[in-house]
């Protein structure tokens, strides 16, 4: 069963959260151990990938450039929601696309990040750490792991979803089924792109194509997963049926910074930007795949 027990509201904070810095002692006295992190809280808005994806190497850019001037930089985190669009990774063929390259049924992109074809869209949170890694450990293997266990902790201590690895694969898997893909890309060892977890996102635009490459496992997401469990379960969680899409979306959003934060040791400085303005950034250099035969 996927469900350690059931799911209760009054484990979910009302108020916004605060995030203490990590510590430890060391020779009797308290010594902290965070780094700063910048967020970037947008995990109501469905920003176009195009314009996120700009802002991302963006961002690099200026730590790239900040590490040459004061020799580190502070860490950054990006969480959001896209419009539907498919993207590929360096991996991709067109192989694992089930339409017509010229007539796509949603935009797409061909990207930098690593990974195979996926789909992204409304009801699907996107994480984009934008870190140092020089800071942390220097291990783009350590660094995956990482993030899959944040996920793998935010479904456990939220909804009592036992998720895990599958060897050989990345992403985080509940049986058969996927619910987070990741796709990285590092420069400098200055991370971008990241992970997208599947809360109440429709999946069935993922039919016209092989999500991942990966042709004999399902794809699935939270909502779906607590709709199962509903159904088998007939006393104690009767609370699942009254969670909006809304509610589920923030819910799992204030999970996964918790579980980020912990995983990276990272103090959140909230910061905010005007999405309209985002919106008009003139995009740096982008593939539309669309325009490629």
């Amino acid at each position: 069963m996927i469900l350690l027990g059931s799911y209760s509201l009054t484990s979910i904070p009302s108020s916004p959260i605060s995030l203490r810095p990590h510590s430890s002692v060391a020779h009797g006295r308290m010594v902290q151990c965070s780094r700063r992190c910048e967020l970037f809280d947008l995990h109501q808005e469905l920003i176009p990938y195009d314009v996120a994806w700009s802002w991302q190497k963006d961002i690099v850019r200026e730590k790239k450039s900040q590490i040459e001037n004061e020799g580190d930089c502070s860490d950054t985190l990006i969480i959001l929601q896209h419009p539907s669009v498919y993207t590929l990774g360096t991996a991709s063929t067109h192989h694992n696309l089930n339409f017509d390259i010229e007539n796509p049924p949603f935009p797409i992109y061909r990207t930098e990040r690593g990974g195979e074809v996926t789909f992204h869209g409304p009801g699907q949170l996107i994480m984009y750490p934008i870190i140092n890694l020089r800071r942390h450990k220097m291990d783009l293997h350590w660094y995956l792991r990482t993030l899959e266990e944040v996920v793998i902790r935010a479904l456990s201590s939220t909804f009592s979803i036992q998720a895990s690895r599958v060897e050989g694969l990345t992403g985080v898997w509940v049986g058969n089924q996927k619910l987070a893909a990741l796709g990285i890309r590092v420069a400098h060892w200055i991370t971008y792109h990241g992970l997208a977890l599947n809360v109440t996102t429709d999946l069935s635009p993922f039919k016209w194509v092989i999500p991942c490459g990966i042709r004999d496992r399902q794809v699935g997401s939270i909502k779906g997963l607590l709709k199962e469990a509903q159904s088998c379960i007939a006393h104690g969680t009767s609370v699942l049926h009254d969670l909006d899409d809304t509610s589920l979306i923030h819910i799992t959003y204030r999970s996964l910074i918790e579980e980020f934060s912990r995983a990276f040791q990272l103090e959140y400085h909230c910061k905010t930007i005007s999405v309209p303005v985002l919106c008009k950034r003139k995009p740096s250099c982008f593939s539309k795949e669309t325009q490629q035969s």
